[in-house]
């Protein structure tokens, strides 16, 4: 089985596969001075909740935007499952697309696994809308290159951004409040965050569709994008293992087996 891990800025995804389905997909919080040590007492409970254990494990891919957090992640895969982790962005390790931006090596590595994910899944052209500590909107070409994109603050960022810049406005939960005018602090919070945020997707969408020419499916993944689902006319995929799959994907272009 592999292990797949996806470290991002604010939470960190483990999922495994056993060649044929998804057997758990799990997420912990972003801390890179967390050891392997500290790791696996967690982690081999949480497969234990899935009649798995680390001996069933013989594969590991990591993608991480904290590079930080790569040691001791590296460790956990050699120490628990036995295996050199393959990690994205490393030489050597091919991603089977073309990276069609000015300074390729900037591209981040969980906006490529994700385009390598829709494409498999959806074909292209797409936008990709990952909603996390950033919001990206990444393009992915009909041939299934990535093409660039779009990156602006996440949702929770801009909320706590809010709070700690303006003195009396609380922390709140992100939710249709019902109604757009708010009557109160909270919902008025509510509606500018909630429906904003749909708008400003909205508009990007058509905007990028616009410029590009073509038309293009949508998908949406990420931590946030469940709170909104069913209120985006232009989306048509809501899709929360995207970059999970685009890992096993890589994983097998680079003559992984399970």
């Amino acid at each position: 089985m592999l292990l797949a891990i996806d470290v991002g800025n604010t939470n960190t995804k483990f999922a495994v596969h056993d060649g044929t389905t998804w057997r758990g997909q799990w997420r912990a919080s972003t801390d890179p001075r967390r050891t392997a040590d500290e790791y696996a007492p967690w982690l081999s409970e949480i497969l234990a909740l899935s009649d798995l254990g680390f001996s069933d494990i013989h594969a590991c891919i990591v993608s991480t935007v904290v590079p930080q957090a790569l040691f001791n992640l590296r460790n956990l895969s050699r120490r628990y499952v036995n295996a050199e982790p393959m990690v994205i962005g490393e030489d050597g390790l091919k991603l089977g697309i073309e990276v069609r931006i000015d300074k390729p090596s900037e591209a981040g590595a969980d906006r490529l696994v994700n385009a390598v994910g829709a494409f498999v899944e959806y074909g292209g052209p797409a936008i990709v809308i990952d909603s996390g500590t950033a919001t990206t909107f990444d393009i992915v070409a009909a041939d299934g290159a990535f093409e660039g994109g779009i990156i602006l603050p996440g949702i929770n960022l801009s909320l706590q951004a809010l709070h700690d810049a303006a003195a009396r406005l609380p922390r709140v939960e992100i939710r249709d409040p019902g109604r757009i005018i708010g009557k109160d602090t909270v919902s008025a919070m509510q509606s500018g965050i909630y429906w904003g945020s749909i708008d400003m997707i909205e508009g990007l969408c058509r905007r990028i569709k616009a410029e590009y020419g073509q038309p293009m499916k949508t998908i949406a993944t990420g931590g946030v994008a469940s709170l909104f689902e069913g209120a985006f006319p232009s989306i048509e995929h809501f899709d929360q293992d995207l970059t999970s799959r685009g890992l096993l994907e890589v994983f097998r272009r680079n003559g992984g087996t399970l």
